[in-house]
């Protein structure tokens, strides 16, 4: 869409507020509402907010930023009043001088794009985010008990929080949004939206408007939903699977027919990539203390840093779908991260893969979790990193996922999670108290 369209949608669709919305560098969304009267203004990139209110960007004698939306972003939020309609728009930052601010994520996957355009590829992404649905309390603040006991693919009754899913995926594609499959999780209380693939800025633009949607419309349901990667312990954690492909002048390069499994050397190179890299991109896709409880185990989450073809175990999986649709699934990272920032670090490793062309062990196609340790290390199956500290030294020291992120944004990502690490690591928790108060 261009500037004049959106305008000219807005005054059809008789557009009152128009929210500008991006997101930090931790992936909160922050939102700039504007009177529709405004929109021309912003269009024009001239809408300026403080940034150094905004955990990551700038100190507070470098505040002034700018807002530059993105038109084809445009779209009406379907809870709002048909007397007054509010529209969105996503927006990349800008200096005042009118170049891409360093600290913002949604530039820093654009770039990353531009390195891959560079290559001759486009890529394509797929999300699989998985969610909880928990019940509030009286006075409205969220709980941890699961709106259901319902299991994997179950549906009413055990599913009562099936409705607000419904009505999830319908707001979104009300706002245009393709949606290929939902359906509940493994865990009580949890489920599942899939979204079909699109290009790679598409896709973590419709990340962030789906976690604003699905938390709205649960609310509007009596529920909360939460995208902490492992808010119950016991049960599995939720994750936020990325199918990913490359497609050039000729298709889907992940595709070669006329290897016996359909999959390409583009293919093969790009995971290598994703491989060699994965515990220091591990602190960008599963960026919270808590989202190592889920990387344990048992619990369907991944752990080792392995391929299979079907086998679910390993950290990437190749689906069994072949032409326009070959793509390999990245299982490792969780809901809670920097959508832009996550699709950044990853596509960036799988370049790195195309360039150097690393050496890609045979896939497994037993189950990890019942190997012994020593036929792991035997076969050369390492392990993600156990907690965040230890990722985030696997980020300082890989200069390639560094520098997908550049050095404004990876030096205070560091600085916050470091930050949330020294303060979990000092805190007496309650498990602590149950464990050791009566006993030493």
């Amino acid at each position: 869409m261009t500037k004049e369209q959106v305008l000219e949608k807005a005054r059809q669709l008789n557009v009152k507020f128009v929210r500008l919305q991006f997101t930090d560098i931790l992936g909160v969304v922050k939102n700039v509402s504007i009177p529709a009267k405004l929109l021309p203004e912003a269009l024009d990139g001239r809408m300026m907010f403080d940034g150094s209110s905004i955990e990551g960007f700038v100190r507070i004698e470098e505040s002034d930023m700018y807002l530059d939306p993105d038109p084809n972003t445009f779209v009406v939020l379907p809870w709002t009043d048909s007397t007054g309609l509010t529209a969105r728009l996503l927006c990349d930052i800008k200096n005042p001088d009118g170049s891409p601010f360093a600290g913002c994520p949604r530039s820093a996957l654009k770039r990353v794009l531009r390195e891959a355009k560079e290559m001759g590829y486009d890529i394509m992404v797929g999300p699989e985010p998985e969610f909880f649905l928990f019940q509030l309390s009286p006075d409205g603040t969220p709980t941890i008990k699961t709106t259901d006991e319902g299991g994997y693919f179950d549906l009413s009754p055990s599913d009562v929080g099936e409705d607000a899913r419904r009505d999830i995926v319908l707001a979104l594609e009300e706002m245009g949004f393709d949606i290929e499959a939902t359906h509940h999780e493994v865990s009580p209380g949890q489920h599942e939206i899939d979204f079909r693939y699109a290009d790679a800025l598409a896709t973590a633009d419709a990340i962030v408007t789906f976690r604003v949607v699905a938390r709205t419309v649960a609310r509007r349901h009596g529920f909360h939903a939460t995208f902490m990667p492992k808010p119950i312990a016991g049960v599995n954690g939720s994750g936020l699977h990325l199918h990913q492909s490359l497609f050039d002048d000729n298709g889907n390069a992940f595709f070669d027919p006329k290897q016996p499994n359909g999959l390409s050397r583009v293919a093969m190179r790009y995971i290598s990539g994703l491989m060699i890299h994965a515990r220091a991109y591990t602190a960008i896709t599963n960026p919270l203390v808590n989202s190592y409880k889920r990387l344990v185990p048992g619990y369907e989450a991944p752990v080792y840093i392995a391929w299979s073809m079907g086998n679910r175990s390993p950290m990437i999986r190749v689906p069994k779908s072949q032409g326009v649709d070959t793509r390999i699934e990245l299982r490792s990272p969780d809901p809670s991260c920097n959508p832009y920032l996550a699709l950044a670090v990853t596509i960036k490793a799988g370049l790195d893969g195309l360039k150097r062309r690393y050496d890609l062990p045979a896939p497994i196609t037993r189950n990890i979790y019942r190997m012994h340790e020593a036929e792991r290390r035997e076969l050369g199956i390492e392990s993600l990193p156990e907690n965040l500290q230890e990722a985030l030294q696997y980020l300082e020291n890989d200069p390639v996922i560094w520098d997908a992120l550049g050095d404004h944004i990876a030096q205070r990502f560091v600085e916050a999670k470091r930050l949330e690490w020294d303060i979990f690591r000092h805190e007496v928790h309650p498990w602590e108290i149950d464990q050791y108060l009566t006993v030493y």
